[in-house]
């Protein structure tokens, strides 16, 4: 006798099941951009050098950490509305806008640069996330990406200001 498959997830919401899909949609491509950034910030953490060396490579690692840590709290708003959230490296890739970067070497100010760049791309997509959640009425996911966003446009500040010459 076959086994019956899982039921599939009933996640109570009150958010109506086609905007609960897409703010899902939303959050997953944010997630996937959060992960792209964290990767390409360690990246550069492992591999910056010259005369600033220490002073961006722990400012790297920070922001990093705090890419990191809001993985988590994205995937589970997505729970929390009744969808699926990303599940692998290919699913990652498949959502990600935020391009990756394989090259062999990258000069300090061009991964600043490079970082700073995908920090305000991650707020504009933080942006435009907030308004098809306030459509939504889904107000816990809006105060988040309010958080999300500041913290993007902070590490984009640094890295500005860690490039600045003079």
């Amino acid at each position: 006798m076959a086994e019956a498959a899982p039921a599939p997830l009933k996640t109570p919401s009150d958010i109506s099941r086609n905007e609960a899909s897409t703010v899902a949609d939303a959050l997953n491509a944010i997630l996937a951009d959060s992960y792209a950034l964290y990767l390409k910030t360690k990246n550069f953490h492992w591999h910056v050098s010259g005369p600033h060396f220490r002073d961006y490579h722990l400012m790297l690692d920070d922001q990093a950490t705090q890419i990191l840590g809001t993985t988590d709290q994205i995937a589970e708003r997505v729970r929390k509305t009744g969808n699926t959230t990303l599940r692998s490296i290919g699913d990652i890739a498949r959502h990600q806008r935020i391009t990756d970067n394989d090259r062999d070497f990258v000069n300090a100010d061009d991964m600043l640069k490079e970082l700073r760049e995908d920090n305000l791309a991650l707020v504009a997509s933080l942006r435009e996330a907030k308004d098809i959640v306030d459509e939504a009425k889904d107000n816990a996911t809006s105060g988040i990406l309010d958080d999300w966003t500041d913290q993007a446009e902070e590490r984009a500040w640094f890295l500005f200001e860690a490039s600045r010459k003079g």
